[in-house]
């Protein structure tokens, strides 16, 4: 297949084709606490294989690199039967991509994507061939392309290529900050991401959610998720579901926006002299975020906020959600009233452009001094970094929660042991039945060879039964139902052995054994010999 001048540097980039050194280590989480230490330990065992991270590396000189026919559009959905076959032609299950434990916010904010354009997005990718199913997980903290492919450097070369053509960033600056896994690590880590265990605050459930909705899209008309990845994705939110009810990782302050509350509460001492409790607080946008903020926030005895929002329609949801909470409502034209009477200001909305930076803040008389804190929860960012120029003014955004996070890691470091095992038994799952497809070619190989055997023994039969006036076609129906009954049981043995073998070896046995047995390979070699003489 051909590809672009760029997308060969970026094949021959995770070949190692020009490049020193790559790192073969699995992606962990920051050392936030002396609890990472232990919980490094209970990742070094994925699932299957050694762990697989690579750094992309490529020349400064190909610092853009262009998506090639990357305008197909949506693809046509593929049939089950097509999605199948595929499947069983061996497609490996990637994950490209960055979260807030190896990126910094400002690759990050690039390469978010809306949750409205995950399927557009996942069909770009797609549309040039190389790889044949993908779903797109972004987030607040993470943004992941979960890709299935038979040629993993055609496919790695090719997600490569998009996000450097979407982030418009040098593949150098990249390659410091996404992370690649393949096979059964791609797994592993998905089932971790959607269990809570690799987000910032351990056993958060938005996570989940989140996921779930990456599963829904994927098996959506538009979606990319095919066979394998649908499976995937819908076993990592079983996964999720199961680690959250049978253990304990999910107690406690378990979402960005509380460790938002947390790091506000802590700080509020030294950045504003003032206690919390007598904080007048404010939040600018009115979605998930801010009713997990309020929700918190009321929690610890605040019972007055004011939510800026373009509409009203949200924030009075919110106020019926919390009928005890005193709820002001103001629109987007009282951002700044709102601000130079509030001593706390959080933003988490989806805006695109800051919503407040130091031009912004001097403008509206906000460069007197007087102690404010902006704690932006959005990616990408509301508050820019130059805000902390303004005296007075106290900037946070989401990678500044990493120190509330380090005493919730340490405190469910025995729920994470549980959980992880419970994950692996998920993940294994999912392994063995996508072990399981390479079974399906001889399986089809077996009753073709059945079927056509008693297609001819019937055949015979029939020819002289038909010669008998007293066989009526009722009756050679019947004969014939007899047939397809006999082989049916006579092969439901082999093949519930083929599908019941639980390891690669024992199925790789199983198969040998009854091609073997069946003399399947015969069948192939004169399949093939007959299409090259034709």
């Amino acid at each position: 297949m051909k590809l672009s001048s760029s997308a060969l540097l970026a094949s021959l980039a995770i070949t190692g084709g020009a490049v020193s050194s790559l790192a073969f280590t699995a992606p962990t989480a920051v050392s936030t606490s002396p609890a990472s230490a232990s919980r490094t330990s209970s990742m070094k065992t994925p699932v299957g294989g050694s762990a697989l991270r690579m750094s992309a590396t490529m020349d400064e000189a190909s610092s853009v690199v262009a998506v090639n026919g990357a305008s197909g559009g949506m693809r046509r959905k593929k049939t089950k039967e097509e999605r199948l076959e595929l499947a069983s032609k061996g497609l490996q299950v990637h994950v490209i991509g960055l979260s807030i434990h190896h990126a910094q916010v400002e690759v990050r904010e690039k390469l978010a994507i809306p949750e409205a354009e995950w399927n557009n997005q996942s069909n770009l990718i797609c549309s040039t061939g190389q790889v044949e199913e993908a779903a797109i997980l972004s987030t607040c903290n993470r943004f992941e392309i979960y890709f299935a492919a038979s040629d993993a450097h055609e496919a790695n070369a090719r997600v490569m290529e998009y996000l450097a053509e979407r982030s418009g960033l040098p593949v150098s600056t990249l390659r410091k900050n996404i992370f690649m896994l393949q096979g059964d690590d791609a797994v592993w880590h998905l089932m971790r991401v959607a269990g809570g265990l690799d987000s910032l605050v351990v056993g958060e459930g938005q996570i989940l959610s989140q996921v779930r909705q990456c599963h829904l899209h994927s098996i959506e008309e538009d979606g990319c998720g095919g066979k394998v990845l649908s499976r995937l994705l819908n076993n990592a939110v079983a996964a999720g579901k199961r680690v959250r009810s049978e253990t304990n990782i999910s107690k406690g302050s378990v979402s960005i926006s509380s460790a938002a509350v947390e790091l506000s509460e802590a700080r509020c001492m030294d950045d504003l002299n003032l206690p919390f409790s007598e904080a007048r607080l404010a939040v600018v946008g009115a979605g998930t975020m801010t009713r997990l903020l309020v929700t918190h926030l009321a929690s610890r005895g605040l019972e007055r906020i004011t939510i800026v929002n373009r509409s009203l329609a949200r924030p009075q949801e919110l106020q019926e959600q919390f009928p005890d909470v005193d709820i002001e409502i103001c629109l987007v034209d009282k951002l700044w009233d709102v601000i130079r009477r509030s001593d706390i200001v959080y933003t988490a909305t989806s805006s695109t452009d800051y919503v407040v930076d130091e031009k912004l803040l001097k403008e509206n008389g906000l460069d007197s001094g007087r102690p404010l804190m902006l704690v932006d929860i959005a990616v990408p960012r509301n508050v820019g970094p130059d805000s902390n120029k303004i005296p007075g003014v106290t900037p946070y955004n989401v990678d500044d929660l990493k120190a509330v996070v380090a005493k919730n890691t340490a405190m469910r470091q025995r729920e994470m042991i549980e959980a992880e095992n419970l994950l692996r038994d998920e993940a294994r799952s999912f392994i063995g039945w996508r072990e399981s497809l390479s079974a399906i070619p001889t399986i089809n190989q077996l009753q073709e060879r059945a079927n056509m055997f008693r297609q001819e023994e019937l055949k015979k039969c029939t020819r002289k039964l038909s010669q008998n006036d007293n066989f009526t076609d009722r009756e050679l129906e019947a004969v014939e139902r007899l047939s397809r009954g006999i082989v049916n049981k006579m092969l439901h043995g082999p093949m519930a052995h083929l599908r019941r073998a639980e390891s690669v070896e024992g199925k790789q046995a199983a198969l040998k054994e009854l091609s073997s047995m069946f003399r399947l390979e015969e069948d192939e070699g004169r399949g093939s010999r007959g299409r090259r003489r034709r």
